[in-house]
């Protein structure tokens, strides 16, 4: 999971409503005949070349978030380094094709079958003749056996951070030959594709302290295109080099460096010729695409460019204008200085000319997710409100649109467009619906116009103008400030004063009520009401709302740290959208590194922006997400990965059934129907697709924005200078074959 930055493993049509504290929900999408899944919305854009077009040999600087602290993929504190240096280095079963399906990596896994299902599921596996480890040794059964053993469950020696699947695993044996391993599961298991990827080699599964220590630094036993060589935490990178006995096609690359640099340094990197590939944000897009246009002169100048032609005419007026000597001195300063970081800015455009932007959707969705733990948000209704007043469409379209990619919501919590289980289940909860949304938190009792009591400041005596006197508005009214803002005055809002905002002509008409027929706040307070004739609130649709004296005001957690101006993009939208039912989000913004660990974890926020990603096997991986809190033994509450606090009984019923179901199509219903409960308890709110924007050197093939697709690292490599047309590739120099 991750918010815009960080995360770990594995993305409105009919109306869902309260009546009478009963939940109805529609017909549940997926349950026709035509497949909802439909296409990805965005391909990969990986350069595609053939291999016969790509030099042998030369070194891939590739850019990571860290140099990892374990290279063991199942240990608590493995990241997504760890887990692309195992898809290059290791076995792997299965792989993800461009649609986000699991299919079979025929380097390893010659087929895979259920050949039983009575009296228990029984899968053989029948691997690849040539499949060897890199010390020579066949993989076999032993290996399997060793993995299962280890992440079962049973041996809390190995310090392992899950075992989904191989819990249920009865026994691994070998089939009718070597090249035969014969898996028997106590308990059917759907996903049984997702095991044994990766596959560590016997020497690490085999004993804890191999498990727990042996494999965090090196892997001395590999077997995939690529070897680890070294992990260097001085240098902040890992070296992969070619693996000598790899038996499939031979990797073109001679080494892949993966390199640790923060993306606030990403452009530097790559224009002084040490990165050649690394993901970007949309700022560092945008200037790798300025830098591929024509220089005609026309130009206009931009960055610091535009700062030195503003520090030049700055001095000239200052001359003009008789500044004395001093001043005339720190105008040249400051010009000297902005020319040479213009001069800087313009040295690192040209050098970004060799590089292009590659770019589709990862397989990931960002969220909107509501603690309903405590506070206002533990009331399904005032979840559903907030879920209501949210424009999907124009939220996914302020960061698509801009950067050329599809801008479609995403309609379900569990896969993507494209992928086998997806289906638009978001009419479990309703379109976008702003009276709706009024009504729902009138039903909660949150109305508008209702009496605000904040508590006073302790230092003002105690006789002070009760609430909603006339003093406080005349106090409020001279300072400037508006009577429902908080400032000058107790916050009161009372229905039908003018807070200075008001255009409204008088129509004699009681205030507007957003739709309940009455305010249920204990009725209008005496006088509320402006005599006939006074103009009417112009904003009372919008009015704060209030319950027992507080308005509703929600913390709107978000990280700080580079990469998150496009959460404060959404965070902004969303809190105007809120603002137009009454409810106000105090956005919070937080140390990038404390993000997860001190505020989404430990629950302390109500509205938070973080993204999980899509994979194969949503009945596996999701249900820790969004699974029902239990209490634990303690006494405290087990969330697992469910952040939110919010789950249902019914929908761990349909993931524990979707897991035991071995039919696809019965599967993918009962995936469909779970997404349909999740929407409809509003814990959550799927947003958009996330944008994956990689910056790649011009002559580097079959490498840059992946989408769904594993990448296939024995095919990347650069072109061969026949190969990159007529002008070549700027900066290919820099990482040409053999540097």
């Amino acid at each position: 999971m991750s918010h815009d930055g960080i995360g770990p493993r594995a993305v409105l049509r009919s109306v869902a409503f309260l009546t009478a504290g009963i939940l109805t929900v529609p017909a549940l999408a997926g349950c026709g005949s035509e497949d909802p899944a439909g296409e990805p919305l965005a391909g990969a854009d990986v350069a595609a070349a053939d291999r016969s077009d790509i030099a042998d040999g030369g070194t891939l600087r590739w850019a990571v978030d860290t140099v990892p602290d374990t290279l063991n993929t199942f240990q608590a504190d493995a990241d997504t380094t760890t887990a692309r240096i195992a898809e290059a280095v290791l076995p792997s079963m299965y792989r993800t094709d461009g649609r986000g399906r699991a299919v079979r990596n025929a380097d390893y896994l010659a087929s895979a079958d259920v050949v039983d299902t009575e009296p228990k599921q029984v899968v053989v596996y029948r691997l690849a003749q040539q499949a060897v480890w890199s010390d020579g040794r066949e993989i076999g059964a032993a290996d399997f056996a060793a993995q299962w053993r280890a992440l079962s469950g049973k041996d809390t020696a190995y310090w392992t951070a899950r075992n989904a699947g191989y819990d249920r695993i009865e026994k691994v044996e070998r089939g009718r030959n070597d090249l035969e391993v014969k898996v028997t599961f106590s308990r059917p298991y759907a996903d049984w594709k997702s095991l044994f990827s990766p596959l560590y080699p016997k020497e690490v599964m085999g004993a804890p302290d191999s498990f727990n220590d042996g494999a965090r630094k090196k892997l001395k036993v590999t077997a995939g295109p690529f070897t680890v060589d070294k992990v260097d935490t001085k240098e902040d990178e890992v070296v992969l080099t070619r693996n000598p006995r790899w038996w499939g096609r031979a990797a073109r690359l001679q080494k892949i460096v993966l390199r640790a640099v923060p993306h606030d340094k990403r452009v530097s990197a790559l224009s002084d010729g040490t990165l050649d590939l690394a993901e970007i944000d949309p700022e560092a897009a945008r200037r790798i695409t300025v830098a591929a246009l024509p220089q005609d002169g026309n130009t206009p100048l931009m960055g610091p460019e535009a700062d030195r032609s503003a520090a030049d005419a700055l001095h000239s007026w200052a001359v003009a204008n008789g500044s004395d000597e001093d001043a005339a001195d720190e105008e040249i300063s400051a010009r000297e200085k902005l020319r040479k970081k213009a001069e800087k800015y313009a040295r690192q455009q040209k050098a970004l000319g060799g590089f292009e932007v590659r770019k589709s959707l990862e397989p990931a969705y960002t969220q909107l997710a509501l603690n309903g733990a405590e506070g206002p948000l533990s009331d399904e209704r005032v979840r559903r409100a907030v879920a209501r007043a949210l424009d999907r469409e124009d939220l996914a379209g302020a960061v698509l649109k801009p950067l050329g990619l599809p801008a479609e919501p995403v309609g379900s919590h569990l896969a993507l467009s494209g992928q086998a289980a997806y289906s638009d289940s978001s009419g479990a909860l309703g379109e976008p619906d702003a009276k709706e949304a009024r009504a729902l938190l009138s039903d909660a009792g949150w109305v508008p116009g209702g009496p605000v009591k904040e508590e006073k400041d302790s230092k003002k005596d105690e006789g002070e103008e009760a609430a909603g006197s006339e003093a406080d508005k005349e106090d409020t009214k001279d300072s400037g400030g508006s009577e429902d803002s908080g400032d000058g005055d107790d916050g009161t809002y009372v229905v039908g004063e003018d807070d200075g905002r008001n255009h409204g002509t008088g129509d004699g008409k009681a205030p507007h009520d957003s739709g309940t027929g009455q305010l249920k706040q204990g009725g209008a307070p005496a006088g509320a009401y402006a005599p006939k004739g006074t103009a009417a609130p112009a904003r009372a649709d919008t009015a704060p709302v209030a319950k027992d004296g507080k308005a509703l005001v929600l913390r709107f957690v978000l990280p700080s740290g580079p990469g998150s101006k496009t959460l404060e993009t959404v965070a902004g939208r969303i809190a105007e959208m809120l603002e137009k039912i009454g409810i106000r989000a105090d956005i919070s913004k937080v140390d990038n590194d404390s993000y997860f660990k001190d505020h989404i974890a430990s629950g302390d926020f109500d509205l938070a922006l973080y993204s999980w990603p899509a994979t194969a096997f949503p009945a596996t991986d999701a249900r820790p997400v969004y699974s029902k809190p239990v209490p634990a033994a303690d006494g405290s509450l087990n969330v697992e990965q469910n952040w939110t606090r919010v789950g249902t009984d019914q929908v761990d019923q349909l993931f524990d059934q979707a897991i035991a179901t071995l039919d696809d199509s019965e599967r993918r219903d009962l995936i469909r129907k779970a997404d349909s409960r999740i929407w409809a308890a509003a814990g959550s709110i799927p947003l958009y697709q996330r944008p994956q924007l990689v910056a790649a050197r011009k002559n580097l093939a079959n490498a840059g924005a992946f989408g769904f697709a594993t990448p296939v690292y024995e095919d990347m490599g650069f072109l061969k200078k026949s190969a990159q047309g007529p002008e070549g590739s700027p900066g290919a120099e820099n990482s040409d074959s053999g540097s």
